[in-house]
């Protein structure tokens, strides 16, 4: 009977628009996606919590592109960021020159600048020693000489200004074998010798764990990456004492007290908000008290945050893909192209359609990273849409002809037909295809946390860049156990719902 069907659907509907409860807080401070980030992130956070401010660290929001759309688009009011990535990469091709020019640049898009907060974090290349000595490379320069060696770069490395192109360039280096990976993965292929270079951040303290050999910039490439924050312009009137808690920070770091922060959390394994309190209490005499979790907290908090990912874009897959199945299904002409479209979208890789959809949500005044992120919620929207607009249409496609003769005989309406005939004998097809959305939909919801927008991809991102398995399975665990409950619903609402002899 076609009221199971709406019954199990309604039924779906009400639990996914349930309240999962969140936290509305006044200011979110971003990072980006690597250790160094993080730490300032967290430093910058606990001197706001201090100053009596209601503040979260929106940590490993992703590259330098989503923190800075974010912050001009309002969703946080700060983050860590470095003079050389302003100038050769936010404002590539404009060559900025000197403070000034800067923040006129950063103004016209709302955005102010901190004064230095003391260290250069520049880039450089890294190799190990014995790779370098055996084929006598001391210089980027001495890299002409051997255009085999194998080279792993980050993805945003691989585009941004001052990157990898740029340094091909001003160099005339010809390696080929170029590839984009995780900065903090390439650390471990090149130990394992898969790569043979690496770009490295010059505080990053696996240059002195992994005794690595960086290369003399002989050409003066790289410009200086003096580490700033970057904040909203009317912070100082909308939050005076956020802005003058933050502009604490300036002139408090050096490249060794940076390196050795790093290496304490890198290396030692010391939670990131330890390490920023007790840069405080030793610098700047802050007693700052770091909000600490329990494992169980933060599945908890995780779980919240993954199914809110969830349950919206699959309600909205739902709502949208039926329809459009059995439009499909039943107007031939618009039915193929229809599943060419929505096929399409299959084939765009998930990271890229996240970041593509970033700009549109922001021009809509969505939440476009962070909690709540419409960007991502749209893309598992989207991803979501192919098996269930697929299946919808297969399933009423494979209604028996002589039944629908039948129907149309006894003088039923297309609606009623519909309703009462075709969906009930498809509701097995459909229901099998919502049960591949809603699972793999559980899975790319861990790429939400490449954008802030948290669920189990966090502790997973974070595990890849700590190089800490338990992390990695703190996320990746609870993800794989949503996906068979999801999968052991829908074979409870099969049992309850198709009609017995469908399952003859």
């Amino acid at each position: 009977m076609s009221w199971r069907l709406l019954t199990a659907l309604a039924g779906t509907a009400v639990l996914l628009l349930v309240p999962l409860g969140s936290e509305r807080l006044a200011v979110r401070i971003g990072s980006k996606k690597f250790t160094e980030s993080v730490i300032l992130g967290e430093i910058a956070t606990l001197l706001a919590i201090d100053a009596g401010v209601d503040a979260q660290h929106a940590r490993e929001m992703g590259g330098t592109r989503v923190l800075f759309e974010a912050l001009a688009a309002g969703e946080i009011e700060a983050y860590p960021e470095y003079t050389g990535t302003i100038t050769a990469e936010i404002f590539a091709g404009q060559e900025l020159e000197g403070d000034s020019a800067v923040r006129a640049a950063l103004a016209e898009r709302g955005i102010a600048m901190s004064g230095r907060l003391g260290f250069n974090n520049g880039y450089g290349l890294g190799m190990l020693p014995a790779k370098a000595e055996n084929l006598g490379v001391a210089t980027i320069s001495d890299l002409l000489r051997h255009p085999e060696l194998r080279l792993g770069f980050s993805n945003e490395f691989l585009d941004r200004g001052d990157g990898w192109p740029a340094l091909a360039a001003a160099y005339g280096l010809a390696q080929r074998d170029v590839r984009g990976m995780d900065h903090d993965v390439a650390y471990r292929q090149l130990t394992a010798g898969t790569i043979d270079v690496m770009e490295v951040y010059t505080t990053d303290a696996d240059i002195e764990a992994f005794g690595l050999v960086v290369l003399e910039d002989d050409r003066e490439h790289f410009s200086r990456y003096d580490a700033v924050l970057l904040m909203a312009d009317d912070l100082q009137v909308r939050l005076p004492a956020l802005h003058q808690a933050l502009g604490r920070l300036e002139g408090t770091l050096d490249e060794t007290s940076m390196m050795a922060l790093n290496a304490r959390a890198r290396l030692e394994r010391v939670p990131e908000p330890q390490v920023a309190a007790g840069f405080l209490r030793d610098t700047l005499q802050v007693a700052a008290l770091p909000h600490e979790e329990t494992r169980m907290g933060r599945l908890w908090r995780r779980t919240r945050e993954h199914l809110a990912l969830v349950r919206l874009s699959f309600l909205l897959a739902v709502l949208v893909g039926l329809p459009l199945g059995v439009l499909a299904a039943k107007v031939p002409r618009i039915g193929g192209a229809l599943l060419g479209l929505v096929g399409i979208v299959q084939t765009i890789p998930s990271l890229a359609l996240l970041v593509l959809l970033i700009g549109p949500a922001a021009a809509l005044g969505l939440p476009s990273v962070g909690a709540g992120s419409a960007a991502a919620i749209g893309a598992l929207f989207l991803y979501s849409l192919l098996p269930i607009v697929r299946n919808t249409a297969e399933g009423l496609r494979s209604v028996r002809p002589e039944l629908l003769e039948s129907a149309r005989a006894l003088g039923l309406p297309a609606a009623i037909r519909l309703w009462r005939i075709e969906l009930p004998l498809a509701s097995r097809t459909i229901l099998a295809g919502l049960k591949t959305a809603v699972i793999q939909n559980i899975g790319f919801a861990t790429l939400g946390a490449l954008i802030g927008a948290g669920g189990y991809g966090q502790p997973i991102l974070t595990g890849i860049r700590l190089d800490d398995t338990g992390l990695i399975l703190e996320g990746a665990l609870p993800a794989a156990g949503l996906a068979l409950l999801a999968q052991a619903a829908f074979a409870m609402i099969d049992l309850i719902y198709v009609p017995k002899g469908l399952r003859l």
